[in-house]
């Protein structure tokens, strides 16, 4: 392997973070400040992610097939920052739906083309380290992104972040391009060995006939329907608040560098124990940190509280960045369905993710931000029960992806 690729790769994962979820947490901010209501800043959220969902499936499967993989990274983050400055000009319910929507669509190739790309530079072997780099420079960007945007918040106002966003898509395409196209391995990148033939394109249907990667993919579909309004939420919370001596956008800077923070440590020691400990313990340990932070959202609502809020999900959001694209390759490794299979994790994932801002605006609006974490809590143990049930009756079993 190349190590000025790789050097490379960190830094589109550097760059890319701040790319990747669009405005993140400052979407809500932006819109609150030009007077939309919680409900319904919810759904143009949803909009968008319900679009990234039709795009998943193929994501992984262009993946699998393309040997362009920078390409569609440098499209991708184009087309997001594009999408998110018309949002800037033009704030309106309509551009606001586009907007999301075309952030949603291109989004949805980022993850499953960068773990393509990690994994033909890497194989099999050096893959779960290189991801623990991979997630702690994504981490660095984004906590290095909201800092910055913290600081030309206070002095600017919101619309800095648009700014900010376009210079680190512009510093994302740099880094793509310094990744050598041929220190990529095609067979490799799609989970099979340098000796075996090009598989045949994935089929959806073996794919969602493998045990493990279903329960897999539910699991964190309940994760994130729990987890994605969290912080929105949060950030709404202290702009809805007029008592907050903290400006929202700034806020929203906070939430953002503090469980930052905390990933980059956290994903480095994830890839040093997943060998030894496993990714499915590395997952469980996730799961049993989400409703604990919501119920530390539900029942302190002062600014302060987002610490230990922040600091939990960066603690599960490490964790997961690596354990989970490291067990779906271990349990589709030969099959030349690696990211197909990414990809169908994703639609589930995103699914969740989709629908979960809908669902706390709604309550927040009709009832109170603490009832909607209280629900969001409650998912969250679903998650954690469906996980350990399936773990418990599988015992030692091996699920094989044939069967």
């Amino acid at each position: 392997m190349s190590l000025r690729s790789l050097q490379a790769l960190c830094l589109v994962n550097f760059f890319m973070a701040d790319v990747r979820d669009g405005l993140g947490p400052f979407l809500g901010i932006f819109l609150t400040e030009h007077h939309w209501r919680a409900d319904d800043i919810g759904w143009v959220m949803t909009a968008g992610g319900i679009a990234g969902l039709a795009a998943t499936i193929p994501a992984g499967l262009i993946t699998d097939a393309t040997r362009y993989k920078r390409g569609v990274l440098i499209t991708g983050s184009l087309l997001i920052t594009l999408a998110t400055l018309l949002l800037w000009f033009f704030p309106t319910s309509w551009i606001a739906v586009s907007s999301q929507i075309m952030t949603g669509l291109a989004a949805a190739f980022i993850a499953p083309v960068l773990t393509g790309i990690t994994l033909g530079l890497t194989g099999q072997a050096g893959f779960a380290h290189q991801m623990g780099r991979n997630e702690a420079f994504n981490h660095g960007g984004n906590m290095t992104a909201a800092l910055i945007a913290g600081v030309a918040v206070w002095y600017w106002g919101t619309g800095a972040v648009f700014v900010l966003m376009t210079a680190m898509a512009l510093g994302a395409a740099a880094a793509v391009l310094a990744i050598r196209r041929t220190d990529i391995d095609d067979n490799a990148a799609r989970g099979l060995s340098h000796e075996e033939p090009a598989a045949e394109l994935p089929r959806l249907s073996l794919i969602v006939r493998h045990p493990a990667l279903l329960i897999t993919g539910l699991t964190l579909l309940l994760f994130h329907l729990s987890n994605a309004a969290l912080l929105p939420m949060l950030s709404m919370r202290a702009a809805a608040s007029h008592s907050s001596a903290i400006p929202a956008g700034v806020y929203a800077a906070a939430t953002v560098v503090i469980s930052q923070c905390v990933m980059i440590p956290v994903a480095l020691f994830a890839a040093s124990r997943a060998q030894k400990q496993g990714f499915p313990l590395l997952i469980t340990a996730a799961l049993l940190v989400l409703p604990l932070r919501a119920a530390v959202a539900s029942l302190y609502s002062d600014a302060f509280s987002m610490i230990p809020v922040q600091i939990l999900d960066g603690v599960a959001a490490g964790l997961l960045g690596v354990a989970v694209p490291g067990y779906v390759v271990k349990l589709l490794e030969g099959s030349g369905h690696t990211n197909a299979g990414q990809g169908f994790i994703m639609l589930l994932q995103g699914s969740g993710a989709a629908l979960s801002p809908a669902l706390a605006g709604n309550i927040a609006a009709h009832y109170s931000y603490s009832a909607a974490f209280g629900v969001l809590g409650i998912i969250a143990l679903c998650a954690l029960i469906l996980w350990w049930t399936s773990r418990f009756f599988s015992g030692k079993k091996r699920w094989n992806f044939q069967s």
